[in-house]
């Protein structure tokens, strides 16, 4: 008889535990953020196993990293590593377009890292005349790699009136 009354005893304990979590308000939206969370969003139940298995098929199969990675379908990434390293990555990921920009002194890439590492939109003229005359620089050592880039574009600032202050941002 004891036996029987620690085994119910014990069963009712579980089973008042597994209420009172399941009772408890699932903050969990699916698989994250990604291209497959945006295309079956709106999916009647999200919730229910069928698309949240589509969900994170989909992200898996197509590349959602780089939706982590830049902030893109709905994803984001407040981690410092992507912070201060943003501007590094965009000089490594549009190289050659960014390359054509310095060289000319203008272009939608170089107003892009402008824009990124805080110049201010009046300063603008002023950077794109540095990052000419540093690719120049550059080049003529034959230093072309997007890391050179930054480092040469950072210390320039550093002692230009206009962009002191933006060489000293991450």
């Amino acid at each position: 008889m004891r036996i029987l009354t620690f085994v119910l005893l014990g069963m009712a304990f579980v089973c008042i535990q597994t209420g009172v979590v399941l009772a408890a308000k699932n903050p969990d939206t699916g698989p994250g953020c990604g291209l497959g969370t945006l295309a079956w969003a709106d999916y009647k139940h999200p919730k229910n196993i069928a698309p949240q298995v589509m969900m994170a098929t989909t992200n898996g199969t197509l590349f959602n990293t780089v939706g982590i990675s830049f902030g893109l379908s709905g994803c984001t990434n407040d981690g410092t590593v992507m912070a201060e390293r943003k501007a590094e990555m965009f000089v490594a990921s549009t190289f050659e377009s960014l390359s054509e920009d310095m060289a000319r002194g203008q272009g939608e890439h170089l107003a892009s890292l402008a824009t990124m590492i805080g110049v201010p939109v009046e300063d603008q003229p002023a950077f794109f005349a540095l990052a000419q005359d540093r690719y120049r620089v550059l080049m003529e050592k034959g230093e072309d790699s997007p890391l050179a880039v930054i480092k040469a574009i950072q210390e320039a600032a550093v002692g230009h009136p206009l962009l002191a202050g933006v060489a000293e941002k991450p």
